[in-house]
């Protein structure tokens, strides 16, 4: 069972079931007679827009978790009830039968998001009285929406590698070599006289050389030149969140009339 102390703590912290996380709790509602927590509104969903009651009857609070006997199914098909602020007798049964309580069915409950409230007669003790709601005791609870950012991992893009092939025109330049003729002229000697005189003294005749020259031959070859793979990083930068929140303000008005 929630006391009424705890109730501060309970709203806004993460509520647990037998598995797993149900959702976060949003309010807690009251016992008009006894002032104590009774039921619990806990978000559920994808973004917290579906809220279901569940009673805190058998709830316990392990730091900022509230502890409930109940399945996520359970929660998340609890009968769907608008209550404005207040249940009435008829959708506190319907919440007791479906969790299987049995219930003071005739005391209507009426919700918090603030402080608690213990009865709705005056206490002894008290310096004056709540005029808006059942009389507590000596102070006000102010409260604030505190801003809790955290971070979503989302996809904002893809990246991929691309073969094509592409032609350039390469420039080498190779040394290449020819054959030139080169008339050569050598007097007539005791060594080479007897050169000379073979053959016919007078007649025609003509001799031959082949040239050669060396010309450029080209081939081409694939090999492989390097490996490129694609790889992620992670950069961190500051994001800016600009988010209203709401808070609670307490003002002081004094209506005595004091004589002169």
């Amino acid at each position: 069972m929630i006391t009424e102390q705890q109730i501060s703590t309970v709203i806004g912290s993460t509520a647990v079931g037998r598995d797993g996380k149900l959702g976060t709790v949003g309010e807690v509602y009251l016992d008009d007679e006894t002032g104590r927590p009774e039921w619990a509104t806990v978000r559920t969903g994808l973004f917290g827009t579906k809220e279901a009651f569940v009673p805190l009857a058998q709830a316990d609070v392990t730091g900022d978790e509230l502890r409930l006997p109940y399945d996520k199914d359970k929660v998340k098909n609890a009968p769907h009830i608008d209550s404005e602020g207040h249940l009435s007798p008829t959708e506190e049964s319907e919440l007791y039968r479906y969790y299987g309580l049995e219930g003071d069915t005739g005391t209507t409950t009426d919700t918090t998001t603030t402080h608690a409230t213990t009865t709705g007669r005056d206490h002894p003790g008290t310096v004056g009285h709540d005029t808006s709601g059942p009389t507590t005791d000596n102070a006000m609870t102010r409260s604030e929406e505190q801003l809790r950012v955290g971070t979503q991992r989302v996809e904002t893009g893809r990246a991929r590698l691309r073969k094509y092939v592409v032609s350039e025109n390469v420039t080498e330049t190779v040394p290449v070599s020819r054959e030139e003729v080169r008339v050569e002229r050598e007097p007539i000697t005791d060594a080479n006289v007897g050169n000379a005189l073979d053959g016919p003294a007078i007649s025609e005749e003509e001799h031959e050389v082949t040239l050669h020259a060396e010309r450029p031959v080209v081939q081409k070859e694939a090999v492989p030149v390097e490996r490129i793979r694609l790889d992620t990083q992670t950069v961190t930068e500051q994001a800016t969140v600009n988010e209203e929140v709401r808070k609670e303000q307490i003002e002081f008005d004094d209506d005595v009339t004091r004589g002169r």
